[in-house]
């Protein structure tokens, strides 16, 4: 079933034009909910990855010169016009994310709201002004715009990784190039046509979409112009990005994997902890780098906890996103659904004990049911891997010490969960904890005017807040006697 959508755009758009690629193969999207194609898109050569870059280039110093106002009343109008099409984008994404229509709307509510954080952010740009100890100048310290950027996003918020990237870009000034997933690209033109029609300039906002991305994105990052990479990814990727960014000395903001524990202590309100650990696991079907990866709970409700987690995630509802009955969609792909089914298959081989789930369902579609699994063993691999889908180990701990020990024991450190009802406690532990986020009693971090971003190898630099608009920004001295 082809989407039918007369506005559809699926060609790359450079210099405020959709145009095909410099080839004339095509990416084929699907839904995972029936594995149908439902459209093609263009299939950019590293030619028409440079020229995506020259349209950033020669748009850049219009772009930085417009005053902040400007760029502010442009990223509002997107935010309305965001708001007032949000359904039919929630729908886009969910036939080529697969996401249940519960979470696409979700979704494209927090992608627009990163426009209008940006709008207020941008005419909030500050500098400083003070004078040297020895007396003989003044100090100023004003922020430029770091340059053209290359934005790089996955597959599993579409909409929301452009817009927390390009969002505080324009708000800084600088022009950039979009390269998103192929498996989601249909939502990465929707919003590029909705900045056009918002006000952007011709070649402040490009996206291309490649099945070449290494040669096309590296080509990019060894243009002299370029000067910033802001990439949502796998730790693996974000590791040879960074390789390849060394070239050209360029400026870098990774959001890599995570690996996040849920801490439960036996004085946590359980009702609480059920909620947010329903919040935190399955917002996205597991599919989000903040999923609940490692369940640790304290012996004293360890199995009350496992018993209440278990019958919620069997009542959800399994179908089609689209389907505005569901509560859990597929997952993106078969590689996807194949890799939680071998860390189940493999933990439950070391003993585990299946709560509910525990099988690829049969059928069209790339599902796999709400899995809970008790007994884990502390060295089980499902431990170690960020799983990318609706399971929930469950390992039980006894003290405060282990459980910060279990939680530390990762080389990924981008949000954890924390559940107890002595705040006291809460807060020493979160201080504990080697991660950049933490929910502390809540299974939901996520908000565009917090600082989002990770400590280890879960990333570099942050998005979202004052600080993802200060990633975009270069602080420029100027040395004068007044």
């Amino acid at each position: 079933m082809m989407v039918t959508q007369t506005d559809l755009r699926t060609d790359l758009f450079i210099a405020g034009k959709w145009r095909g690629a410099s080839q004339e193969a095509r990416i084929p999207v699907a839904d995972p909910s029936t594995e149908e194609v439902i459209a093609s898109v263009a299939d950019a050569t590293v030619a028409d990855g440079i020229a995506a870059v020259e349209a950033a280039v020669a748009a850049a110093a219009g772009w930085a010169a417009r005053s902040p106002r400007e760029r502010s009343q442009i990223l509002l109008r997107a935010f309305t016009l965001m708001s007032e099409r949000a359904e039919a984008l929630a729908v886009l994404i969910s036939r080529e994310n697969g996401k249940a229509l519960a979470d696409a709307r979700g979704e494209v509510a927090y992608a627009a709201e990163f426009f209008r954080w940006y709008a207020e952010e941008a005419v909030r740009i500050g500098g400083e002004i003070g004078r040297s100890p020895s007396g003989n100048n003044h100090i100023i310290v004003q922020h430029r715009p770091i340059g053209v950027s290359v934005l790089v996003t996955p597959w599993n918020f579409p909409a929301a990784m452009a817009t927390r990237k390009i969002g505080p870009a324009l708000a800084a000034g600088c022009t950039c190039v979009l390269k998103p997933a192929t498996e989601t690209p249909l939502t990465a033109y929707a919003v590029a046509g909705i900045l056009a029609e918002a006000g952007v300039p011709d070649g402040v906002v490009n996206v291309v979409t490649t099945s070449r991305s290494g040669a096309v994105v590296s080509a990019m990052l060894h243009h002299p112009a370029v000067r910033k990479l802001s990439f949502t990814g796998s730790t693996e990727v974000g590791r040879l990005l960074l390789k390849e960014a060394a070239d050209q000395v360029i400026s870098c903001s990774m959001e890599l994997g995570g690996n996040a524990p849920f801490i439960v202590f036996d004085d946590a309100d359980l009702d609480a902890a059920l909620e947010g650990a329903m919040v935190a696991k399955m917002r996205n079907g597991g599919e989000a780098c903040t999923a609940a990866n490692r369940f640790y709970v304290q012996e004293g409700i360890g199995a009350a906890f496992a018993e209440g987690l278990a019958a919620r995630m069997a009542a959800l509802a399994v179908g089609p996103g689209y389907d505005p009955a569901t509560e859990l969609g597929p997952l993106i792909n078969a590689a996807s659904r194949d890799k939680v089914g071998e860390l189940v298959a493999d933990t439950t081989a070391r003993g585990a004990r299946v709560l509910t789930g525990g099988e690829p369902l049969d059928g069209v579609g790339y599902f796999y049911p709400p899995t809970v699994l008790a007994s884990v063993p502390p060295d089980a691999a499902i431990l170690d891997h960020e799983i990318f889908g609706p399971v929930a180990p469950l390992v039980t701990f006894r003290t405060e010490e282990e459980a910060i020990a279990l939680a530390n024991r990762t080389e990924f450190g981008l949000v954890s969960y924390v559940y107890t009802r002595d705040l006291q406690k809460g807060l020493r532990v979160a201080a504990a904890i080697e991660s950049g986020m933490v929910g502390l009693n809540r299974g939901l971090v996520s908000d565009v005017a917090a600082p989002f971003g990770g400590m280890k190898q879960s990333g570099l630099g942050r998005e979202g807040g004052h600080h993802g608009l200060m990633e975009f920004l270069e602080p420029q001295y100027v040395a004068v006697t007044l």
